[in-house]
């Protein structure tokens, strides 16, 4: 059986302390180190070289990513995440086969979570782990800040248009439109480049030509060959595509 060597990072001597507990009652893992923070992890892991890595995200000084970073892709061992991110940050260390604990944690979560270090170890491909690590960095870095306001011009006039007070935009050739109640607003912009700009925690795209403040959703009702007609608390109805239906049941956390 091969011994597993394992290092504990949590800048909380409580959570260390967990995670080491629970690993005595495993035969063929060895813990090679415990750190407090960022800067101890990174240097543990290029002395130590340990096979698995139980990582918190939120540390002082250097977080989780940044260890990830300082190490290198290619020299950074499996890593269970310790976390407390809530559920749709976490569902990307899922799509790309990485394991997190989410705190608190129960003995079972932990064992599973250990049964997949222990596979992956086992066959795992250094390179591709590598990548996918890299990656994994890349998506959950937070972006630039999203736009709360816009700039309109109209009638000669410039004025601004706060993002929380649109209820709905839609494409309209080379430009969007964007309703705000009883009135609209066109915008010389592409639907990708608005999209890009709205907070993704409030809007979300219906359809290839709409885009939904989701706080103005009233209901949704199935209609034909898959799609849903959503109505808005303006009494404004719209078509949820079927190409868009899956983004947004992700988003609601619940199938349609």
């Amino acid at each position: 059986m091969k011994t597993i060597r394992a290092l504990i990072v949590d800048d909380e001597p409580l959570a260390r302390e967990r995670v080491a507990s629970l690993l005595e009652a495993e035969p063929d893992v060895e813990v090679v180190g415990q750190c407090r923070d960022g800067r101890e992890a990174t240097a543990a892991i290029l002395q130590q070289q340990p096979d698995l890595v139980f990582l918190d995200i939120q540390m002082p000084g250097a977080d989780g990513f940044e260890v990830i970073k300082a190490v290198g892709p290619d020299e950074m061992p499996l890593v269970i995440f310790v976390t407390a991110y809530d559920q749709h940050a976490l569902r990307a260390f899922e799509v790309r086969a990485l394991d997190y604990l989410l705190k608190p944690f129960d003995r079972d979560r932990f064992r599973e979570a250990l049964t997949r270090a222990r596979t992956q170890i086992e066959g795992r491909a250094t390179g591709d782990l590598g990548r996918r690590l890299l990656a994994l960095v890349q998506d959950m870095r937070p972006g630039p800040p999203k736009a709360d306001r816009l700039v309109v011009k109209s009638a000669g006039k410039i004025f601004f248009l706060r993002t929380d007070e649109i209820d709905w935009v839609e494409a309209s050739g080379n430009y969007v439109r964007v309703h705000v109640g009883g009135e609209s607003h066109l915008l010389r912009e592409t639907m990708a480049s608005l999209e890009a700009k709205l907070d993704p925690d409030r809007f979300v795209r219906i359809h290839r030509s709409r885009i939904v403040n989701m706080e103005r959703i009233k209901e949704m009702q199935p209609w034909f060959n898959g799609e849903f007609v959503v109505l808005l608390t303006t009494g404004v109805r719209l078509t949820l595509s079927r190409g868009y239906r899956e983004k947004l049941q992700e988003r609601l956390g619940r199938p349609l």
